[in-house]
């Protein structure tokens, strides 16, 4: 046998090889009568299975609109536990409400002491500044008191006329602007806290010891007395 006739013979036997392996699978698709009789046998399969019923899960659980599933209700020791932290959270807010009030009604009773005590103050420093001002305008009046006194010895023995009684009695109208008035006239009642007696006699016109004689009139400067009368009395006989 030649080279030519055996190379020939092994490409057939390997033809023959490829084509036994393909076999059915190198078909073609299903003959329409075959798919028409598979129809009609899977009614008949569903008719011989029963049919199951759908199964249902109910789930009542409430789901957060954010995805996250809630947490199931506390039990009733936890449940307790929360109302009594309630119960203590309360008393705890109902004590710092009667500590604030308490500070507060304090505080308020120190201010009203705080005012009464500057309204004390300040009349007092009102008191002691009038007091201050009335002994400075006494001491200067208590100056003016001889003045006064040549003028009413003058006006006693007719000498106060002319230029000198206008003067007089303007010097006069100033000093009782600032509350000095005088006292001490014949037959005003012995006063021993107004009249200082330097003569002491008896007398049938008087019915109670009075002032016969004004040797230097008084001054007060308001209610305060500034200088006393210079007087002589007389008692009844």
């Amino acid at each position: 046998m030649t080279n030519e006739s055996k190379a020939g013979s092994q490409a057939d036997e390997a033809a023959a090889t490829e084509v036994d392996e393909v076999g059915p699978a190198s078909a073609g698709p299903a003959a329409p009568s075959d798919q028409a009789a598979q129809r009609e046998s899977e009614p008949e399969k569903d008719a011989r299975e029963p049919e199951q019923p759908p199964i249902v899960i109910n789930d009542r659980r409430r789901i957060d609109p954010n995805g996250s599933v809630p947490k199931p209700p506390a039990s009733a020791p936890a449940a307790a536990a929360t109302s009594a932290a309630s119960v203590d959270s309360e008393d705890e807010d109902n004590g710092q409400l009667d500590e604030l009030r308490n500070g507060l009604d304090e505080l308020t009773r120190d201010l009203q002491r705080v005012t009464a005590e500057y309204a004390n103050y300040r009349k007092r420093v009102d008191r002691d500044r009038m007091l201050v001002a009335e002994q400075a305008t006494g001491a200067v009046l208590t100056q003016l008191l001889p003045v006064l006194d040549d003028l009413d010895r003058a006006r006693n023995h007719g000498d106060l006329v002319g230029p000198f009684a206008s003067v007089a009695e303007q010097l006069s109208a100033i000093v009782g602007k600032f509350g000095l008035t005088a006292f001490g006239d014949v037959g005003d009642p012995f006063d021993p806290t107004l009249h200082e007696a330097v003569a002491h006699t008896s007398s049938p016109d008087v019915t109670e010891t009075a002032c016969v004689e004004i040797m230097r009139r008084g001054y007060l400067l308001g209610e305060r007395l500034l200088r006393p009368a210079l007087v002589a009395v007389a008692d009844p006989e």
